[in-house]
């Protein structure tokens, strides 16, 4: 119902935040720990300057995906994921079509959706703003 507060609600967005923190968390070190294929990749995709690219996109999931974790100054991460995540659908997964981008796409519907609502009472954030 419209304006009942879920007394579980910021309980659920801790949970979200794990599920989607550790899926950047592991996505990312992959990343880390094989960028030349990365680079590689990303050169092949059309991706510009895929050097850098490879390590800002490997950096932003890991380091992000551990800020998303936390909560800690996680808007940031939010929208850096989400934008990595609507490239990754245009440059890569649409011609694939739905079945190849579903779990993009559930990435980047996330964290904007995280984006939106903070990140709950159960993280940095929220300490920091009650201070």
């Amino acid at each position: 119902m419209a304006g009942i507060d879920n007394k579980y609600s910021d309980l659920a967005l801790l949970i979200l935040r794990i599920g989607v923190g550790v899926i950047f968390i592991v996505s990312g070190w992959g990343k880390l720990t094989g960028i030349e294929g990365v680079q590689g990749f990303f050169g092949t995709a059309g991706i510009p300057l895929p050097g850098i690219m490879a390590w800002v996109v490997a950096l932003i999931e890991f380091f992000g995906g551990m800020m998303v974790v936390f909560g800690a100054y996680a808007k940031i991460p939010y929208l850096l994921l989400a934008i990595i995540m609507l490239v990754a659908i245009f440059t890569v997964k649409i011609d694939q079509g739905f079945g190849a981008s579903r779990l993009e796409l559930m990435l980047l519907l996330t964290c904007f959706a995280l984006f939106l609502t903070g990140s709950g009472q159960y993280s940095i954030d929220y300490k920091i703003a009650t201070r």
